[in-house]
């Protein structure tokens, strides 16, 4: 199987690049992708210089240019799931594929196939990870993660596994998950 984005360089610099609000060392993405997921307004900014993607869940941040330009989460056209709240995030950008989805599949199948599936797209030529995920890569790496903390969060609510009529409702968090009973 191939890698469904491309090796190789960002157009940023291999030096360290540390977020010009957290501190956080950024990770290169592609003009290409920061151009895609900018807003109209955020865009008439942008800057020719290289850019870099902030991880911190607690940063503002989202992009950062050497010249010192940064784009916050509102100049960003989705949500960036590094920087929501455990739950109902988007993991994968181009499939859709949700932590909300994952928690109803594992509640109900006893595993979520959400990797498999991507990897059937992969296969089939159908990513766009450049463009689509706001770090500018694939995200099977991070949905396999996901796919682990929703099934450790599930594991953790204390429901009886063999009562299928009560379902984890993402509207909070899964640490305190809101459960409810589905109408017979």
């Amino acid at each position: 199987m191939s890698s469904c984005c491309p090796a190789g360089d960002h157009g940023a610099s291999n030096e360290l690049a540390l977020c010009p609000v957290s501190g956080t060392t950024g990770s290169p993405v592609e003009q290409q992708t920061v151009k895609a997921l900018l807003t109209v307004s955020a865009l008439r900014r942008l800057s020719a210089t290289a850019h870099r993607f902030c991880p911190d869940p607690a940063c503002d941040v989202v992009y950062f240019a050497e010249d010192g330009q940064a784009y916050v989460r509102a100049d960003i056209r989705v949500s960036v799931w590094q920087k929501e709240r455990f739950g109902a995030r988007v993991i994968c950008y181009c499939f859709g594929e949700n932590e909300a989805d994952i928690g109803a599949e594992i509640d109900t199948r006893g595993k979520s196939e959400a990797e498999k599936r991507v990897r059937e797209h992969i296969q089939a030529g159908r990513c766009a990870c450049e463009v689509r995920n706001p770090r500018g890569v694939c995200c099977l790496g991070e949905l396999g993660a996901a796919v682990k903390r929703v099934a450790e969060a599930l594991s953790r609510v204390d429901v009886s596994r063999t009562d299928r009529s009560v379902r984890w409702t993402p509207t909070e968090p899964i640490k305190s998950a809101s459960l409810r009973r589905e109408a017979d």
